[in-house]
């Protein structure tokens, strides 16, 4: 069975429907201390093992991302549902965070947007990285100084 839209087709109509950043806009945003920014790595487990991550992003893998989103999912994760966020995913190029954005502005999300050229670009550009393990530590600190929620 021939393929009739590859994946090239696929990622530059998703990129002409949605909010995109370079990373020198999010580097912009995070150094101005931009509260509504969320980054969300949606990277397989094992690319963040062997090139680290961006501090202070959630990560939300690629095949479970919609499944997280979504209050009626059993795998809902919360930090999804803060309205107040602009979730900007962003994959190793550019091209499954693409995808993922659409994915989640056709479910509805509309404080989504990506990051072109993915964490190639960041590394690229000298931004910030931490191994998994010192994000690890980094979410743990962070949530052991979160106030009890009631």
């Amino acid at each position: 069975m021939p393929i009739t839209k590859g994946f090239r087709t696929l990622v530059d109509e998703a990129t002409a429907q949605i909010t995109t950043y370079t990373v020198a806009q999010v580097q912009a945003r995070l150094a101005a201390g931009d509260a509504r920014l969320q980054l969300v790595d949606i990277r397989d487990p094992r690319e963040l093992e062997r090139e680290g991550t961006v501090p202070g992003c959630v990560h939300a893998p690629r095949g479970m991302l919609e499944f997280w989103v979504d209050p009626a999912s059993p795998y809902f994760k919360p930090v999804f549902a803060d309205e107040t966020k602009e979730f900007v995913l962003f994959c190793g190029a550019g091209w499954r965070s693409a995808l993922a954005t659409k994915a989640l502005q056709d479910m509805g999300m509309t404080n989504v947007a990506h990051i072109d050229g993915g964490f190639a670009d960041w590394k690229k550009q000298a931004a910030p990285i931490q191994t998994l393990a010192e994000h690890h530590e980094a979410s743990k600190a962070a949530k052991a100084a979160r106030p009890p929620q009631a």
